[in-house]
């Protein structure tokens, strides 16, 4: 008897464990928002006082990004802070190629204290304008 309620009593405290590790993955995939480039689009025609951040490669970048972002390569962003970005509760809005990228810098950027961080996947799927480093 005395085995059968060890036995239960582990299988609950492991069964706590799991749970209360997957309530905190859950809560860290909340620390940035995720949204689609339609509603990334729909933004910025709304708002005025957020920053389009490009996460791709300078050489990406200047192929065709979107109007008015800036470009700060994924790789770059580490633990320091971060000149271009010195107000770190400013609406920012992140992408990149395909979405993977755009994902990494977003968790990074909340680890550096960001709060108001939307992902909005890759310019692959951007269907609104561009440009490229010589203008056009």
């Amino acid at each position: 008897m005395k085995r059968i309620l060890i036995i239960l009593l582990f299988g609950i405290l492991t069964m706590t464990g799991c749970a209360a590790g997957a309530q905190k993955k859950e809560n860290k995939a909340n620390d940035y928002r995720r949204i689609g480039t339609a509603e990334a689009a729909e933004i910025m025609a709304k708002e005025s006082d957020y920053i389009i951040l490009d996460v791709r490669t300078q050489e990406e970048f200047e192929t065709a990004h979107i109007p008015g972002a800036i470009c700060i390569p994924n790789e770059t962003i580490g633990t320091d802070e971060i000149p271009e970005l010195p107000d770190k509760n400013q609406l920012i809005l992140v992408y990149c190629r395909s979405g993977n990228r755009s994902k990494q810098a977003s968790e990074k950027l909340v680890k550096l204290g960001y709060t108001n961080i939307v992902e909005f996947g890759g310019i692959n799927a951007w269907t609104g304008e561009t440009v490229t480093a010589s203008g056009g």
